[in-house]
């Protein structure tokens, strides 16, 4: 017990899978905002069919959060939009992660909880993974934090979002700016004391516990969706593919998904691949081997879907989340790779 007590407060668990999960749903986030950009007023904006009386009705019986309520206009959706992407650039690059990701997270939330109708799957996934790497050391490796930036910023940053708060009605956000500077003055005036141990312990135990939600979040999110494809009769005769493939508005590329819905014996083994993919993978977590062997083909399946289904972010969502799953020695085997092709990018004489 005293091991394992040790082991969950002592260090921080995945930190280069944490690191690519968020890094992958920064940069899905701010690709999805950039490519939906000049129709940003009609999906969350003044000019949506889902006006803001709707929404204020919607808002006042499920109670979701969004900044998007505080006032109205569009200088403050405009506002609020671009500030949505600058955050989830700046949460996939690590430049002061407590700080981007809490906006990375109240923007996701605020769009997304604007008109709920206009998400799908990977929205979904967006959404609650927004949530959860607040609560990650997911800055640790890979991110601007990690080079040690100065440490005046990060005062004036936080002065900076509590002078932002004031103006606003923000309510459980003083929370998370509250830790935020109490952190920053422990470490900054008793970097070696007790309190600054008890800070790191409580901070590995909640990025310990967020770390193991989102794999438990993805292992219920294949689990569920494989056991309802069992139970559904185009699944079970092996003809569920062929129907999307038919349908104008996903087929990106009509002549692939003729080429694909045209062979009977392809979808048969499309259908049931992903039924078996999807219902076995959570089962597959006791095995290594098999587990990164199937984490592959989802992946490779994820891809086929954003290629033949026309669903980019979707597929690049799942994509993120799967991350947590990857394998430690083949994270740092890119690293290296990474690292060793930009040095010889460097080093690389001018023509």
């Amino acid at each position: 017990m005293a091991r394992a007590f040790e082991a969950f407060t002592g260090r921080a668990h995945g930190p280069y899978q944490a690191a690519v999960v968020r890094i992958g749903f920064g940069l899905t986030w701010a690709a999805f905002l950039l490519r939906e950009w000049p129709n940003r007023r009609v999906l969350y904006g003044d000019r949506s069919p889902w006006s803001d009386e709707l929404a204020a009705r919607l808002l006042a019986e499920n109670h979701a959060f969004t900044v998007l309520a505080w006032y109205h206009g569009r200088l403050w959706f405009e506002l609020v939009y671009h500030l949505a992407i600058v955050s989830a650039v700046l949460f996939a690059l690590g430049w002061r992660t407590r700080a981007s990701g809490v906006l990375f997270m109240v923007t996701v939330l605020s769009l997304q909880n604007r008109n709920v109708f206009v998400g799908d799957g990977g929205d979904n996934v967006v959404h609650l993974m927004a949530v959860y790497l607040v609560f990650t050391r997911c800055a640790q490796v890979w991110s601007l934090d990690a080079r040690r930036s100065p440490p005046g910023a990060a005062r004036w940053l936080w002065v900076l979002l509590g002078a932002v708060l004031a103006v606003g009605p923000p309510g459980w956000l003083w929370a998370p700016w509250a830790i935020a500077g109490i952190w920053y003055a422990v470490n900054r005036r008793y970097p070696e004391s007790e309190w600054r141990a008890v800070l790191d312990a409580l901070a590995n135990m909640l990025h310990n516990c967020a770390m193991l939600v989102i794999a438990v979040q993805v292992v219920l999110i294949y689990s569920t969706a494989g056991w309802y494809k069992v139970q559904g009769s185009r699944w079970q005769d092996g003809t569920a593919l062929h129907y999307p493939m038919h349908l104008d508005y996903f087929t990106p590329w009509p002549w692939l998904s003729g080429v694909l819905g045209s062979s009977l014996l392809l979808v048969f083994l499309l259908s049931y691949g992903t039924v078996i993919l999807q219902v076995a993978f959570p089962f597959t977590l006791v095995n290594r081997r098999l587990k990164n062997v199937l984490l592959a083909l989802m992946m490779v399946e994820h891809l086929g879907i954003a290629v033949t289904l026309g669903l980019p972010f979707f597929s690049l969502a799942m994509i993120a989340a799967d991350a947590v799953f990857l394998p430690t020695a083949a994270l740092l085997w890119t690293g290296r790779r990474a690292h060793d092709l930009r040095h010889r990018w460097r080093r690389a004489p001018l023509p």
